[in-house]
């Protein structure tokens, strides 16, 4: 292949609802550069959230650009057509060079006997004793194991082919970046499941750069890490090792790394992820999706007057319709309604109480988990005030925008890429101009 478009060691998604926050966002990624360490910044957005907000692809192409030139950021950056399917990938071909193929759906699908067999008998190094680098032991897999592996994961394997080679068509190969999702899925996969996966990929053509599996624990949207963070630190790590592995053995793109879906706010795992990343040598991409739309809201808040009563009736209308709003991600958010505050009493908050019940800081006594659940999903709220909420932003950008730069770059970047040594940024609280 002539040309292939490669993605950086280190990159994150950032998602951006209503397409304002694209500079404070770059503004992150050129302080983690000052800071020695590059982060490409993948601006991401699904078919789900198009339809919701009522916006166009084009428009996430648009704002990602101006940012990009505004601020004359000189690395590279991208556009991601988030957790497309085939029914779903036309309307991102042309302004997107980043798919993330979510084939979560396909997994379990019974496969085609022929296609199993032909599988086994290609792989037959899979099978018995497999010692990978980096793994204590050595994985004891009998031929059994893997046909039951096969069998699972090979249609939705091929359904990614399909929607690869669909892409490839129109953009042709090599142009853009080509990220397959497993994560939305019941159980998280072992090594040598992942191992077959990737022996797949390689099979069916598909020159993935990132994969992202399911892991243990939960990674509901907005709020921490629930789970056994040693239990995680080995899975990460053994991910690790069979990337590194699997890159050797199948000639996979020498680029391919991790992805971590709902990876924003997940404080408690990020120092492990960093020591393991060290430990192998390895890039990252982490989706921060939705955490960008809650710092707007923030900073409406933080604004008060028409900002704050906002934020209120934004909080209002999602706990009125919390049905319909918190259906779709079920399997990613856990709120006890018991513990939602009503209407009435939000409406009587000051700018301080809204911002400390929503704001994610596990250690300050107002810190809502539930309240900040809600918020999250509950972005189809502000979507139908239309220009009222944009309106806002606007009026009160310099606020907003600080905190999402401060929110991006001190809790996600900063701990996972650079560590604690580095200069930070000013707290949103700072003087005007301290986003400048």
């Amino acid at each position: 292949m002539a040309e292939f478009l490669k993605l950086e060691k280190f990159s994150i998604g950032v998602g951006d609802r209503f397409a304002h926050q694209a500079k404070a966002q770059l503004r992150a990624c050129i302080l983690a550069a000052q800071a020695g360490v590059e982060v490409i910044p993948v601006w991401n957005k699904s078919n789900r959230e198009h339809t919701i907000i009522g916006s166009e692809p084009a428009v996430t192409r648009a704002a990602a650009d101006a940012a990009v030139r505004e601020l004359g950021w000189q690395r590279a950056y991208h556009v991601d057509a988030d957790h497309i399917r085939i029914e779903t990938v036309d309307r991102f071909v042309p302004h997107s060079d980043f798919f993330t193929i979510d084939v979560a759906d396909w997994i379990g699908k019974p496969a085609d006997p022929g296609a199993v067999k032909l599988f086994v008998e290609r792989h037959a190094e899979l099978a018995g004793p497999l010692s990978i680098p980096g793994i204590r032991g050595s994985l004891e897999v009998s031929r059994a194991e893997v046909e039951r592996i096969a069998g699972k994961y090979l249609t939705a394997i091929q359904e990614a082919g399909n929607i690869y080679r669909h892409i490839a068509a129109v953009k042709g190969e090599g142009k853009f970046i080509t990220e397959v999702s497993m994560d939305e899925t019941d159980s998280p996969q072992t090594p040598p499941e992942l191992l077959m996966i990737l022996a797949a990929l390689a099979d069916a053509g598909v020159p993935a750069q990132t994969l992202a599996p399911k892991f243990t624990g939960r990674f509901n949207k907005g709020v921490d890490y629930r789970g056994d963070v040693a239990q995680f630190e080995k899975e990460f790590g053994e991910d690790l090792a069979v990337i590194a592995y699997a890159v050797r053995q199948y000639s996979l793109p020498a680029t391919l790394k991790l992805s971590v879906h709902s990876g924003s706010d997940k404080f408690s795992i990020y120092a492990p992820m960093r020591r393991a990343l060290a430990r192998f040598n390895a890039g990252l991409h982490l989706k921060t999706a939705g955490t960008t739309w809650l710092e707007e809201v923030i900073g409406l808040a933080e604004a008060g007057g028409n900002g704050l009563a906002l934020a209120r009736e934004i909080y209002a209308g999602a706990l009125e319709h919390v049905e319909d709003l918190c259906a779709p991600y079920a399997t990613v958010i856990d709120i006890d309604r018991q513990r939602l505050p009503s209407a009435q009493a939000v409406n009587g908050w000051s700018s301080e109480q809204f911002v400390s019940a929503l704001r994610h800081d596990p250690g300050h006594h107002a810190f809502n988990p539930h309240l900040r659940q809600l918020m999250h999903v509950g972005f189809k709220i502000a979507a139908r005030m239309g220009p009222r909420y944009l309106d806002e932003l606007k009026a009160h950008e310099a606020g907003v925008s600080r905190n999402v730069t401060w929110n991006l770059y001190e809790r996600h970047l900063k701990p996972l890429f650079i560590g604690e040594a580095k200069p930070g940024f000013p707290e949103p609280a700072a003087p005007a101009g301290a986003n400048a």
